[in-house]
């Protein structure tokens, strides 16, 4: 006998778990046997009474149940999280190799079978992220966890950040908050600063202030690509945030960089990030609107960039807003390719996972139309493989990376 309360779903809800997709919406569920509150286990059951897994339930969040497994025979106890975080860190390992471990993406939520959860490492530090009410509840399990097996492979971890001050946590019934863990597996943490080496470069990382949870890791070997192809360039660094893609394209030779923000704080991180690097020569830091920057090159027909990398922000973090953020990434796609000369470069790209890969490319199309270019597509990409990539949940595919040569 199961201890766990039944949740009855419809048949297209049946078809989604079936396919792995972990996510039971609230108008899926079709009757419940037994008692459950906010955060317990619960099973997922079809109308015809087959068991379809196991997860977190929620009756507050729009997605009732987040399924962990669809083996009836795992017990979620400390073991089974212990296993869940090895098979993470090996992956991680595998695939990165070890100097890239240094910095990376831990724990991928859903792709990592511990949905809502986020935990970056930045050498010494993790930085944990958690959007799910039922996962909150046993975040001491995985952080002891995650301590534990890096103790074991020679990592010393001094402590775990958490950045909970994402609005998105209300939806799931919990409290926005931020600092550091605390547990007696954890020293004295220090200081909210720590320092990490990607792909060469040198960066201070604030875990505390830092956007999301202090440096965009998924860009790692799309930064790497555009490095290959700076050699002489004259580059503009459009919504530049740290200066991570001018700093690899100095590194990589560009002959000058300009490396462009709206925030001036963004701007100062990448002052310090430029003087850190030894590229003041090379590479300069600019607060600007990048919408009215282009405009205003556009309209002085500039001619000084053979190199513009565009890496805004989600335009929109929403299906219905998709419309308005095309229009947007058009305005600058179009503006970049009428100021680059024939046999320019362009490096573009979207991280919002609702802005499908499809739709993006038709997008490049018609701005290139528009601009009177031809595009030489030299490559595609994602995001690196720490942030994997689960083909039964599109919402773990988000980023899309493009370089072109303009001809």
């Amino acid at each position: 006998m199961r201890p766990y309360a039944k949740l009855y779903i419809t048949k297209k809800g049946e078809k989604a778990a079936r396919s792995g997709h972990p996510w039971v919406y609230g108008e899926e569920v079709t009757r419940v046997d037994g008692t459950y509150t906010t955060g317990d286990i619960v099973d997922v059951y079809s109308e015809k009474s087959r068991y379809l897994g196991t997860g977190f339930a929620n009756d507050i969040s729009k997605i009732r149940v987040r399924i962990l497994s669809n083996n009836a025979n795992d017990t979620f106890d400390e073991a089974f999280w212990q296993r869940r975080v090895k098979y993470a860190i090996e992956y991680r390992r595998s695939v990165m190799g070890e100097a890239d471990f240094a910095c990376c993406r831990l724990i991928f939520g859903d792709a990592d079978q511990m949905p809502g959860l986020t935990v970056d490492r930045y050498n010494d530090v993790l930085v944990a992220q958690t959007l799910c009410y039922g996962m909150d509840q046993i975040k001491g399990i995985i952080f002891k966890a995650l301590v534990t097996e890096l103790q074991a492979i020679g990592v010393t971890i001094r402590g775990i950040y958490e950045r909970n001050d994402v609005k998105v946590r209300e939806l799931d019934g919990m409290e926005q908050e931020k600092g550091w863990y605390e547990a007696d597996f954890l020293p004295q943490p220090g200081s909210v600063m720590t320092t990490i080496t990607e792909n060469g470069i040198q960066y201070e990382v604030d875990v505390e202030n830092g956007q999301k949870t202090g440096f965009f890791l998924d860009q790692k070997y799309n930064r790497r690509a555009v490095a290959t192809i700076a050699a002489g360039r004259h580059v503009l660094d459009c919504f530049t945030h740290t200066g991570a893609f001018a700093l690899n394209a100095a590194k990589g030779g560009a002959a000058s960089v300009v490396a462009v923000d709206v925030s001036q704080e963004a701007v100062d991180m990448t002052e310090e990030n430029i003087r850190r690097n030894g590229f003041t020569d090379i590479v300069t830091a600019k607060q600007a609107n990048v919408f009215d920057l282009l405009t205003a090159l556009v309209e002085q027909k500039c001619h000084d960039y053979d190199f513009i990398i565009l890496d805004p922000p989600a335009f929109t973090k929403s299906g219905h807003m998709v419309h308005n953020a095309l229009r947007g990434y058009k305005d600058i796609n179009l503006k970049a390719m009428k100021l680059l000369p024939r046999g320019g470069y362009l490096a573009t790209c979207s991280c919002s996972h609702f802005v499908r890969d499809d739709i993006f490319r038709t997008m490049l199309r018609d701005a290139a139309d528009d601009a009177g270019v031809r595009l030489r597509q030299i490559e595609g990409r994602q995001q690196s493989p720490d942030h994997p990539i689960l083909w039964n949940v599109p919402e773990t595919d988000y980023l899309k990376f493009y370089l072109f040569q303009v001809v």
